[in-house]
Parts: C-alpha cells; sequence; structure tokens
C-alpha cells in the first residue's frame, strides 16, 4: 500500500523547509500546488481571472502563515483550505456585485450549441458545476477533480465525513441526471 495519499504530489519536507525560512522551497511549493490550485479555483469561481486572483491571494496568506503550519499536518489540505475561503469570499463578492448592478437582458453566455455525437463534454459539465451550490461542487471538485480522500476534505471544510459523503453523492446525482436530459433533448 502507497504511503502517500490520493492526489498528493510534494515532498513533505518542502513544507517544512518553507516553514524555517527556505524561500526556494516555497517557491517548489507554489511551482508544484499551483496547476491543482488553479484547476480547482476555476472550478469554483468559474473563470479565470478570479480563480487566478483566488490563488495568488491563497499562496500570499499561506506565505504568511507559515509559522501556522504544523510540522506534523499535510499541506495539501492545509493549502485547498485556504484556497476554498478564498474562493468562497470571490463568489459572496461577485453576488454582492451582481445585487447592486443590473446587467438587463444581457445573457452572460451565448446560447449553447447543439451537441453533437463527438462533442467535448467540457464546456456542459462546466455549466452543470457552475449551477451546483458552493458546498456541493466544492465537496465535489476536491472529491473527483482532485482525488483527495474525504479526510483531507474534512479538514479542508471543517465538515464531517457523512456530509461530505451526502454532499458529492448528490453533486454527482445532479450532474448525472443534468447531463442525461442533454442527451435526451439532442
Amino acid at each position: 500500500m502507497s504511503e502517500t495519499p490520493p492526489g498528493s504530489s510534494i515532498d513533505p519536507t518542502l513544507p517544512l523547509r518553507a516553514k524555517a525560512g527556505d524561500r526556494q522551497a516555497f517557491a517548489q511549493l507554489v511551482d508544484v500546488m499551483y496547476p491543482r490550485s488553479l484547476r480547482f479555483a476555476l472550478h469554483m469561481v468559474g473563470n479565470r481571472e478570479d480563480a487566478e486572483e483566488a490563488v495568488q491571494d491563497a499562496f500570499v496568506r499561506v506565505w504568511h502563515n507559515l509559522h501556522r503550519f504544523r510540522d506534523d499536518a499535510r499541506f495539501e489540505p492545509w493549502l485547498f483550505r485556504i484556497l476554498a475561503n478564498r474562493c468562497r469570499s470571490l463568489m459572496e463578492k461577485r453576488r454582492r456585485h451582481q445585487a447592486v448592478v443590473q446587467y438587463g437582458d444581457v445573457p452572460e453566455r451565448g446560447s449553447a450549441p447543439r451537441a453533437s455525437d463527438d462533442r467535448d463534454w467540457t464546456e456542459e459539465i462546466h455549466r452543470v458545476l457552475a449551477t451546483l451550490p458552493a458546498e456541493q461542487r466544492e465537496a465535489f471538485l476536491l472529491r473527483h477533480v482532485e482525488d483527495m480522500a474525504y479526510e483531507d476534505i474534512a479538514a479542508i471544510t471543517g465538515v464531517g465525513l457523512s456530509a461530505l459523503r451526502m454532499r458529492v453523492k448528490r453533486a454527482c446525482d445532479v450532474l448525472r441526471a443534468r447531463l442525461s436530459e442533454v442527451i435526451r433533448d439532442e
């Protein structure tokens, strides 16, 4: 059995070296974790600009709070907890902004093209993910995109294991149902 948990891809000494002030170790952490962090943030907030802002802000917060990182802790759940909080804050900021600004009848995106047999489902999946409640989307992405263990997701979200499993199940059920509707409508 592997000692490295699913989704883990960093040398466990890097966070400790970074905590001790090794800037090169921190740069390596950023290099290794940036792609996964950006992918998660992009799925959470729905646009690249906000995702990049959330990731950059998360890494700045990590740097400033490394002294709080426990030596016996795993780095990925700690980072993703900070990142998830930044994503939630940006989504709330966007929600408040949209509540104040009236956009009229202009659609946010153009109409969806008709699906074909060789279609790329990426856009449709992104569209459905965006309709999920933030808690379900976050749990689904951490489990099925970032391949994290439920225990790590619990550490990130502060939610119990049974509630997390239910969030992931509900997200999967909604995704399956909505994608089936698309296929039926073709």
